[in-house]
């Protein structure tokens, strides 16, 4: 009589492993999907950030500046990272962002906003700048010579990386950087193909 009792226990110990088993393999299912969702954000932040900071500026000739000061706040706030274009003179317009050097010559600059036009004695034309942050314009109009471009796009915070790499090497930088982004890239796909390959084999 005692018979009965005992075969469901056996079934019962048997069927424990099994549903353990399939927990464990989702478990490893799903840590690998989330690895390859990990794996594609970085490799796109990588590529993002190559173009944004390095090949762009570098592909169509223009410079970078970080920004130190609040004059230029709440849009353009300090460590904010400026690619500034050479752009013709007579193409700038009112509300554009330029960077200048505060003196011809020079290697201070500034970046200030356009808000209107002059002209000299002479009849060179300049141009007239405030920080969005200031309550006064700039004491001195900015010369077509002084003009080093205008701003073509910002990245916030990303100035203070800039900054401490240093402005002597920055070429060098730029180009170290480039690499290492790229690499690290090529690695990201290299080891999602290699995933796929191994999950594909395993399925088989």
């Amino acid at each position: 009589m005692a018979a009965p009792s005992i075969l469901p226990t056996a079934g019962a110990a048997v069927a424990a492993p099994a549903r353990g088993e399939a927990s464990g393999r989702q478990a490893v299912r799903w840590l690998a999907a989330a690895g390859r969702t990990i794996n594609f954000v970085l490799l796109v932040v990588a590529v993002f950030a190559a173009l944004v900071l390095i090949l762009v500026p570098k592909a169509t000739g223009s410079q970078t500046y970080t920004v130190l000061t609040n004059s230029m706040a709440p849009k353009y706030s300090p460590g904010t990272y400026l690619v500034v274009k050479p752009t013709a003179f007579s193409e700038l317009k009112a509300g554009d962002v330029i960077t200048f050097q505060l003196e011809s010559g020079k290697p201070a600059v500034e970046s200030h906003r356009i808000i209107g036009f002059g002209t000299t004695q002479s009849g060179e034309k300049t141009l007239i700048t405030k920080g969005d942050n200031n309550d006064i314009t700039d004491a001195n109009p900015v010369r077509e010579l002084q003009v080093k471009g205008k701003l073509f796009y910002a990245v916030p915070y990303v100035g203070y990386v800039a900054n401490a790499l240093g402005n002597s090497d920055r070429g060098l930088w730029v180009s170290v950087g480039a690499a290492g982004l790229i690499g690290y890239g090529a690695v990201l796909i290299f080891r999602t193909m290699r995933s796929r390959r191994r999950e594909a084999g395993a399925a088989a």
